[in-house]
């Protein structure tokens, strides 16, 4: 006969990450604490219902007791962790916004002329697809020009069409 599964002062938490989870990791690691101690099921069976081996399945609630007592920090999502980044997300826009003084203005920007500039600011080289990935993560994009002009007048534009001489 296994030993009862402890734990009973993380079920509050537990039930109200079961009520709030968005992802399904978040869903078994509420199962994980919650079967065993309101079903009564033991880490075998618990394993099986939330999908994940015996030992993963212990691991969860170890973590998550840990994380209950404030012993360790929540996991996080993987996209939330920019392991290669070369800047954080607020020094990435204070210097686009040191760089792109002019483009705020109306200015045309050209990366490439931009790219040793925001080298010189990170302190290490990049890519070229680095900066426009960094440009497009801080809500900058490429504006291509129309093909009429705003306040022109499509009636006289189509006659000009039928009426210009062929070459």
């Amino acid at each position: 006969m296994a030993r009862p599964a402890g734990g009973v002062e993380h079920v509050v938490a537990a039930r109200e990450l079961l009520r709030s989870a968005k992802t399904a990791e978040e869903l078994r690691r509420a199962q994980a604490v919650l079967l065993p101690l309101d079903l009564g099921l033991s880490l075998e069976q618990t394993a099986r219902a939330i999908g994940r081996s015996v030992n993963a399945t212990c691991a969860i609630r170890t973590r998550f007791a840990k994380v209950a007592e404030g012993v360790m920090a929540p996991p996080q999502a993987k996209t939330a962790l920019r392991n290669h980044a070369l800047a954080d997300l607020e020094r990435e826009a204070s210097i686009l916004d040191e760089v792109l003084a002019d483009a705020q203005k109306g200015g045309i920007v050209v990366i490439p002329q931009l790219k040793p500039l925001i080298e010189e600011k990170v302190g290490k080289p990049m890519a070229l697809s680095t900066v426009y990935r960094m440009l497009a993560r801080h809500g900058w994009r490429k504006l291509a020009p129309d093909t009429y002009h705003p306040q022109g007048d499509a009636e006289r534009r189509e006659v000009w069409k039928k009426n210009c001489p062929k070459p």
